[in-house]
């Protein structure tokens, strides 16, 4: 029996199929998303979790006119349409703890954002055009994440800062809103960025009423260029959308009687903080982990612990790192544990998901067995911020610097120089509040001292009424000895026109945070087995940036009219001028006697046909011509007249005594 003949295809289809599916293959493997959490225990018995996810596409001539597989389009079309080279976004509300969740590590230093809005940005455009471009892209991301970003389209509401940012001069823009609520309108729009959304993934942890009801939450959009290592130039974007969120726990030892129980951190699970369990991880996500992270100050207590107690013993699974934990217990056991470089350093537990399904979800739990008190670590110095001053004419703003205990062990050994700490300051104050730079001061360790011993460079530029706010950069030379500073420069408060209050003016009106950075410190964390993992995160962990910190919102109170009175003085006016006009049309509508005219000629309406044979009768006598009837505007006195009804009646009279007689 012969075979049926077998279908051949040209040897060019096959050629071209296997082409296009290289193509496809390559295009997708260009665009990576990864998803990775962190989890890290707070001294004041809370917990940090810290949300990474990060999204890298190519940059192409045609990248921007075609879909993405991952990367989201909105945001590559940003890029190109107002030709942005970095940008940062960030909604927080709450604020940062540096003196109990620290201040001296990657997290506090580039996720503690300052409340409400921020944003910055550098565009690759001329200097004449950065505006106009910072302006359309306030309106545009107003639009995608539904906040009121088009508030800082106002030249009064952004400046160009030069030393406080890493960036080229002159074409940044920064701009802040701190009284900007963050809520799930915010969140939303967020999310719909990431290829799986919230509907699988890390991000499937993300419950609503978890987040907000936390004491700390920011989430934030970093946008970058990534450059070719041949040559320098850029060859793709990079997004990196974080949430950063410290939460209360509860605390399931609250009903243990046992006396050695009363200091310690209570045990949690991430379906205890947040409700769910991770089911998977993200089918499009090249990289799912979770990280647990314990700091230097928690290390260090677990290793005097370790040394003390004989229970380690009992602990004999996993690597050597975790089996010499005896401080507490996890629930599931770590695949690797990063151990960072230097004395006295931190761990960092990883859990890869990628095996996880919704039959077998993920559920980190911890659970402490002793007491354990220990410190985060903190900035070389304690950044604060107040005014000075009373009533609503002038005042004083007041920055002050406290050194820690950290500041000694971080300082460089060098004895034949002296030793001297740069601190670098940034405040903007808005345009109302009138700052006279010239009586800035300077008090270290609370004693006077001339601003140009300790003042390398200054940058002011002064406030112009509406048009643009006031801006100060320092930088300062500080000794390593220094145990207190204080920078403190008066202002005066100007007035607004009635309509540039805002609706809660009485509240007062908020000055912007003002950034305190550090650069002879880095906030890098470094592990050992850096070359054997390629996580964004830890790569963002390890990155070596100066330390940065905010300090607080002010709120400054200003002469506000009494807006009451206003509305009283309308609601009076149009209140008489209603009385007065509609009595004037009243009157000027109706006609004298009119209602007793009308009232009479109903009560009369049954003699008119009397009258009127009256009238012909008369006429008759008289020889006259019938006169015709007057008008209903006519008086009735001259209608009906004395003198007329006496003629009528002789006549009448006269009429019935001939008709008598001549019968």
């Amino acid at each position: 029996m012969a075979l049926p003949p077998r279908a051949t295809f040209p040897l060019s289809l096959h050629l071209l199929l296997l082409l296009l599916s290289l193509l496809l293959a390559t295009s997708t493997q260009q665009e990576q998303f990864s998803e990775e959490l962190l989890l890290k225990p707070l001294p004041d018995r809370k917990i940090l979790a810290h949300f990474h996810f990060q999204n890298e596409a190519p940059l192409h001539a045609d990248s921007f006119a075609r879909h993405h597989h991952l990367f989201p389009k909105s945001i590559s079309q940003l890029v190109q349409k107002f030709h942005i080279k970095a940008m940062e976004l960030s909604f927080t509300q709450g604020r940062w703890n540096y003196e109990r969740w620290g201040g001296f590590d990657p997290i506090s230093s580039h996720n503690a954002k300052p409340p409400g809005v921020e944003l910055w940005a550098v565009f690759d455009v001329p200097l004449h055009q950065v505006d106009a471009s910072w302006k359309n892209l306030t309106h545009s991301l107003s639009g995608l994440f539904c906040t009121s970003i088009n508030f800082l389209e106002s030249s009064t509401t952004y400046s160009a800062p030069e030393w406080a940012f890493q960036s080229a001069l002159g074409s940044l823009r920064y701009g802040t809103l701190p009284r900007e609520a963050v809520c799930t309108e915010n969140l939303t729009p967020w999310l719909k960025l990431l290829p799986c959304r919230d509907k699988a993934g890390l991000s499937s942890l993300m419950d609503r009423p978890s987040i907000y009801r936390s004491f700390y939450h920011s989430q934030r959009l970093h946008l970058s260029m990534s450059s070719a290592a041949s040559d320098g130039s850029r060859s793709g974007i990079i997004l990196e959308q974080t949430l950063t969120v410290v939460l209360q726990p509860n605390d399931q030892n609250a009903d243990m009687n046992h006396v050695s129980k009363a200091k310690i951190q209570p045990s949690w699970s991430l379906s205890s903080i947040f409700g769910r369990k991770i089911s998977g991880r993200c089918v499009l996500a090249k990289l799912s982990n979770v990280y647990l992270h314990a700091d230097r100050g928690l290390v260090a207590q677990l290793e005097n612990l370790h040394e003390n107690s004989a229970q380690f013993a009992t602990n004999d699974t996993g690597p050597v790192d975790f089996r010499m934990n005896s401080g507490f217990k996890l629930s599931v056991t770590p695949e690797r544990v990063h151990k960072e470089l230097g004395k006295g350093s931190s761990l960092l537990y990883e859990y890869p998901i990628n095996d996880y399904k919704d039959t077998e979800q993920f559920d980190l739990g911890l659970s402490w067995e002793h007491p354990i008190v220990w410190s985060s670590p903190h900035a070389p110095f304690y950044a604060s911020r107040f005014l000075m001053g009373s009533g609503n004419e002038r005042g004083a703003i007041a920055i002050s610097l406290k050194s820690t205990e950290m500041t000694q062990g971080l300082l460089t050994n060098n004895i034949e120089e002296r030793c001297k700490l740069q601190v670098n300051v940034l405040q903007v104050v808005p345009w109302y509040v009138k700052v006279y730079y010239h009586t800035l001061q300077l008090l270290v360790d609370e004693r006077p001292q001339v601003l140009t011993d300790f003042v390398e460079r200054i940058r002011v530029s002064p406030s112009e009424d509406k048009v643009s706010p006031g801006m100060m950069e320092l930088v300062l030379q500080f000794p390593c000895e220094m145990k207190s500073a204080v920078l403190s420069i008066e202002f005066d408060k100007g007035f607004l026109h009635i309509d540039e209050y805002p609706p809660d003016a009485n509240q007062g009106f908020d000055i912007p945070s003002a950034i305190i950075s550090f650069p002879d410190f880095n906030a890098g964390l470094q592990f050992y087995d850096q070359s054997e993992s390629k996580s964004p995160l830890l790569s963002k962990l390890q990155e070596k940036s100066p330390v940065l910190s905010y300090t607080e919102v002010l709120l400054v109170p200003l002469t506000t009219p009494d807006f009451s009175m206003p509305y009283n003085v309308i609601t009076i006016t149009c209140t008489v001028f209603a009385l007065y006009f509609g009595s004037l049309l009243n009157v000027l509508r109706r006609r004298v006697g009119e209602e007793e005219r009308l009232l009479k000629n109903k009560d009369a309406s049954k003699a008119v046909f009397l009258r009127r044979v009256l009238t012909k009768l008369s006429a008759k006598l008289r020889g006259r011509p019938l006169e015709s009837t007057p008008s209903p505007s006519s008086s009735s006195s001259s209608f009906v007249s004395p003198k007329l009804i006496l003629r009528v009646l002789l006549v009448a009279g006269i009429a019935i005594a001939w008709q008598y007689y001549s019968q």
